[in-house]
């Protein structure tokens, strides 16, 4: 079963270029030879060391990306040992990590769809929501019309002056019969 890999070495600082293109190509070879495949290197730069490793406080970084069994990336990790112009070296198994954050994306179109998330039953209860205040609302629009009809018609005579009061109280005592 082909798996994916990422390989990440750092070389010596005083690495000519010929001799980094000619160690890049016979990783190619090492890897291809043994049932796998280099799909394609990242060369980072020079960069400063975290701490110091083998009197260096710099490294050229490379990052292959490789694809085969763990056969392949066993040899590989032989080969970078050995080798005098890596100073240090890691590799990351990713196709797990591919299959997790397929998992998780899946998991979020799903959501973005509404099938069967927190955000659907939000949704639903919101739609709940607004259809119980709408009938709210015709319940007492039809209660206050059922009132006007029943209520007599009063005509309102224009009041005058002198019946209408200066000022009303704020309090009106309780009348007694």
């Amino acid at each position: 079963m082909d798996r994916k890999y990422e390989v990440m070495f750092i070389l010596r600082p005083d690495t000519p270029e010929e001799d980094l293109d000619r160690l890049l190509q016979t990783m190619e070879t090492n890897v291809a030879a043994t049932g796998g495949k280099v799909t394609s290197f990242e060369r980072m730069g020079k960069r400063r060391l975290a701490y110091t490793v083998t009197k260096f406080q710099e490294g050229i970084y490379i990052l292959a990306f490789v694809e085969g069994p763990g056969s392949v990336i066993k040899e590989l990790e032989r080969r970078l040992r050995v080798q005098e112009l890596v100073i240090k070296f890691i590799t990351v198994r990713t196709d797990e990590e591919e299959q997790r954050l397929a998992k998780v994306k899946k998991l979020r179109d799903s959501k973005i769809k509404g099938q069967g998330t927190q955000g659907q039953a939000a949704a639903a209860a919101a739609a709940q929501a607004a259809e119980n205040a709408a009938a709210v609302a015709a319940q007492a629009a039809e209660t206050a019309a059922a009132a006007q009809a029943a209520a007599p018609a009063v005509e309102a005579a224009p009041a005058t002056e002198a019946e209408v009061p200066a000022e009303i109280p704020a309090e009106v005592p309780p009348t007694t019969v």
